[in-house]
């Protein structure tokens, strides 16, 4: 017998990246799978590029308990408000340490840092931000990089592959091809 799939929170501080987000969001939801999207200020979040978008709840306002997994969206200035969060962090800090799916994109692998899950896990994130990461081994390669249930990424161009690397991780790598086939995706060659 399987177990459910988890559900799944994805926050969303000011400044968030919004090809991340969406693109998680939207390909989880696609997968049928329990996504929510908690606003770690006001409702009506601004990402990085003034696009605004409507949380479903205020993450203040929920239960984290009943949270399985967690999807953290990158873009520096939100990432930096979602470093601040001890609530949020010790929901990270938690679910690690449960083996539960913890995963980050673009600036957000800083927050797992934080939350101090790195030490001897292999990470990826924006170039940018690589020095940031304490003591994980950072890896430039590949675009997406799974480390027992810590998967990370890279940035807005990597958004597609990791979401489908989650839903991968949630559902099976059938589900994910399936998603992938609908959304015409194009899968990269593996070099051989």
């Amino acid at each position: 017998m399987t177990h459910p799939p988890p559900k799944i929170l994805v926050p969303l501080a000011d400044g968030f990246e919004e090809i991340e987000a969406v693109t998680v969001i939207d390909v989880l939801r696609r997968a049928d799978l329990d996504v929510t999207v908690a606003a770690l200020g006001n409702l009506q979040v601004r990402g990085a590029h003034e696009m605004t978008i409507e949380a479903d709840v205020i993450l203040a306002d929920l239960d984290l308990s009943v949270f399985g997994a967690v999807c953290l969206p990158g873009g520096m200035e939100g990432a930096l408000t979602m470093m601040e969060d001890e609530r949020l962090l010790g929901f990270v800090r938690d679910l690690h340490g449960r083996g539960s799916l913890v995963s980050a994109i673009c600036a957000a692998p800083m927050v797992l840092a934080r939350a101090g899950i790195e030490v001897g896990q292999q990470m990826t994130s924006h170039p940018a931000v690589r020095e940031r990461l304490g003591e994980a081994e950072v890896c430039s390669e590949p675009r997406v990089v799974r480390s027992g249930a810590l998967i990370t990424s890279q940035g807005p161009g990597t958004s597609m592959e990791f979401a489908l690397a989650l839903v991968e991780e949630i559902c099976g790598a059938a589900k994910a091809e399936e998603l992938a086939a609908a959304m015409v995706v194009a899968v990269p060659h593996s070099a051989s």
